[in-house]
């Protein structure tokens, strides 16, 4: 069972999202958010899904855009940090990415499907880390981050959104 990372594997930024990830099976956790969007999205409609919850904030099918873009990211620096590479790793800029990828434009299934396809390549990632692999330091935006914080970035980052999902758009 992967091990809840130690404060020193990751900077302070990043506590607020793996303070979302509870004791337990981590798999378990990563299948019933997976479970819970489909079950918010896939009853959609594309007008539905363009809700914004006030003005200049991110439409619904914009969050799952991000959802997705970020745990590709992550999961990205995962595999490159539990494969032992110690290259500084690059930072992203959300809202560019939220500006130039369209969501909006895109059918809610698409971005929905996105989102899974994106989550089982996650799934499938974790069973190739070996248990030794997973507390390894890399570099992440000039940040020291180990291949298990990045998991549990994953997973907190995704029920951070769903918490915002639920308080402000259902």
């Amino acid at each position: 069972m992967l091990q809840r990372p130690n404060h020193e594997e990751y900077s302070p930024y990043f506590e607020g999202y793996i303070s979302q990830v509870p004791e337990g099976d981590y798999q378990a956790f990563l299948q019933s958010q997976l479970d819970e969007i489909i079950g918010i999205y896939a009853q959609m409609t594309d007008e539905q899904a363009l809700l914004r919850y006030a003005p200049g904030k991110w439409s619904l099918k914009e969050l799952l855009g991000h959802i997705t873009d970020t745990e590709r990211v992550m999961s990205y620096r995962m595999l490159r940090i539990a494969r032992g590479d110690t290259t500084n790793l690059p930072g992203f800029d959300q809202d560019v990415f939220i500006a130039n990828a369209a969501f909006d434009d895109i059918a809610v299934a698409d971005l929905l499907r996105d989102f899974q396809a994106v989550r089982q390549a996650t799934f499938t990632l974790l069973t190739t880390i070996q248990e030794a692999a997973w507390p390894r330091l890399g570099v992440s935006n000039s940040t020291a981050m180990s291949a298990r914080a990045l998991a549990y970035i994953v997973a907190g980052h995704a029920q951070h959104h769903l918490n915002v999902i639920q308080a402000r758009y259902i």
